[in-house]
This record gives structure tokens, C-alpha cells and sequence, in this order.
């Protein structure tokens, strides 16, 4: 019996080195924004063995969340401008996004000049090879503050 114990460890050991859990991968992006109402990127690439996305935003600016600030936001593509155009009707606590849409597949808040804001999603609800857009919703912004967003 302790012979079939110690053959049987190392089976089951490999097996947990092998299980699809362990070879998640979260992958890291950072992009800048500034008082210009730019990015500093207009793509952003993900490997499609990412299964989380850690996204860090810094605004590199001076001006205050009010007068000039950015979040991230990502959609596909085809609900960009109008998930865009029902965030001006809210408000900066609500990041100027429309509340528990399903539209929005991940974003940060709102910040001003010489902050920093990140946000980690899954990548279980992109396809690989999909139309993404990534943008900011502050009223105006999203018009020229805008990219894509590649998964695969």
C-alpha cells in the first residue's frame, strides 16, 4: 500500500501541474490619458491565453476629474457609440456610464491629472478575434479618445 502511495503522488502532483486552472494567465497593460484628451495608445493587444486582463490607467495630466477626466471603458464595437451617448446623461459617480449595463464589458472610473485607477476583468466573455472598442466616456471625450481593442 505505500508503494502505490508513493507512485500515486507524483501522478496526482502532475496532474494539478497540467489542470487548465493553473495556466491562467492575467496580463497586464498600462495606457496613458492626458489634458489633450489623447491616449497614449490607439490598439491594445491581449493574447487569447490572457484569462484575466489587468488594465492600469494613469492620467499624466494636471486638471481635475471634473473639468478633464478619463476612464476606460471597453464594448464591442457595435455598442461603443451608443453605450457613449447613454453615459452623458449620468454622472461622475457613475463614471458617465449607464448603471449594470451589459454593454460594458469592464471599466475603470473616473480620474483626474496625475492619478491612477486600474481594473482586472475576465476574458471568459470576449471572442477571440473580436470587433472591441475602447474608449473614454466622459461627456465629449469618446469621439477622439477612442481605440482598438484585440483579444486573440
Amino acid at each position: 500500500m505505500e508503494i502505490a502511495v508513493k507512485l500515486l503522488v507524483p501522478v496526482l502532483l502532475a496532474g494539478l501541474v497540467l489542470a487548465p486552472a493553473a495556466h491562467a494567465r492575467v496580463c497586464a497593460v498600462s495606457i496613458d490619458s492626458t489634458d489633450q484628451m489623447t491616449f497614449s495608445q490607439k490598439e491594445i493587444k491581449v493574447g487569447a491565453d490572457c484569462s484575466q486582463v489587468t488594465l492600469t490607467l494613469r492620467h499624466t495630466g494636471k486638471l481635475a476629474a471634473t473639468a478633464m477626466g478619463h476612464n476606460w471603458v471597453l464594448t464591442r464595437s457595435a455598442d461603443y457609440a451608443p453605450v457613449a451617448m447613454a453615459g452623458m446623461r449620468m454622472t461622475l459617480a457613475d463614471s458617465y456610464l449607464p448603471k449594470a449595463d451589459a454593454r460594458v464589458l469592464a471599466h475603470t472610473t473616473v480620474i483626474g491629472g496625475g492619478q491612477t485607477t486600474r481594473v482586472t476583468f475576465a476574458t471568459a466573455k470576449l471572442t477571440k478575434g473580436g470587433d472591441y472598442t475602447f474608449f473614454c466616456s466622459f461627456p465629449g471625450h469618446f469621439a477622439m479618445m477612442k481605440g482598438r481593442f484585440i483579444f486573440g
